[in-house]
């Protein structure tokens, strides 16, 4: 991205991000680099991890004024490992978490591993994915699981708004909540990809939601001052 057509907005956000990517300590941030435009930021370079390429983009998202990241970063193993021990690795990390079914299966093929199987829950989901992200020599993971939830309660969206009341990273008074069969539908908007995340995830917790349909749009203020949500 040329720098003659960056705005100071612009190069404000840009600076904001990189400062946030220092401040993670699960971050490398010297093999990154950032561009900004127009809210979107895109990151490029290598990192040393699968998670700590989507630990630098959770990091954008937590900066205000961000509405879009495109992540570019190639991660590029300090060490590399065959996919046999990556998947040994897989399958006893999948093994030991207790909230992950014993019918999730891994495949490795060249560091990405692609999950499969079937689960109850959305969080079940999100479990695996997150435990084969931290094994070392990750390059990827390709989620298939399927969530064939149990039918939902009656009165599953009031207890989902509670849910977003409670918390506390989230801006509740912002959002709609709608069930239609095991789809949660999120509606309205909150000043940060953070916030938006965080809705979600609090849906997606509800007994008999097995997918969530975010439509939550991301509208920082108007002339906000560019700071981080630190967590």
């Amino acid at each position: 991205m040329s720098t003659a057509i960056q705005t100071e907005s612009d190069i404000n956000l840009r600076d904001a991000v990189t400062s946030q990517l220092d401040w993670q300590p699960e971050v490398d941030a010297s093999g990154i680099g950032v561009a900004a435009q127009d809210g979107v930021v895109t990151l490029t370079g290598y990192i040393d991890s699968y998670a700590g390429k989507l630990a630098a983009e959770r990091g954008v998202k937590r900066v205000r004024g961000v509405r879009a990241v495109a992540n570019d970063l190639q991660v590029r193993l300090k060490i590399a490992r065959t996919d046999t021990d990556i998947a040994q690795d897989v399958a006893r990390a999948l093994q030991m978490s207790s909230p992950v079914p014993s019918g999730v299966q891994a495949a490795v093929h060249h560091g990405s591993v692609t999950l499969t199987g079937t689960v109850a829950w959305v969080f079940q989901r999100a479990s695996a994915e997150n435990i084969v992200r931290h094994v070392k020599g990750v390059r990827e993971v390709v989620n298939r699981t399927t969530v064939t939830p149990q039918p939902p309660l009656r009165d599953v969206q009031k207890r989902i708004v509670k849910a977003l009341h409670r918390n506390a990273d989230v801006d509740s008074h912002r959002i709609h909540v709608a069930v239609a069969g095991t789809t949660a539908i999120l509606s309205g908007a909150v000043s940060t990809w953070f916030q938006r995340e965080a809705a979600e995830r609090a849906a997606a917790s509800a007994p008999g939601i097995g997918h969530v349909d975010n439509r939550i749009a991301v509208q920082p203020p108007a002339d906000p001052d560019i700071e981080t949500e630190i967590c």
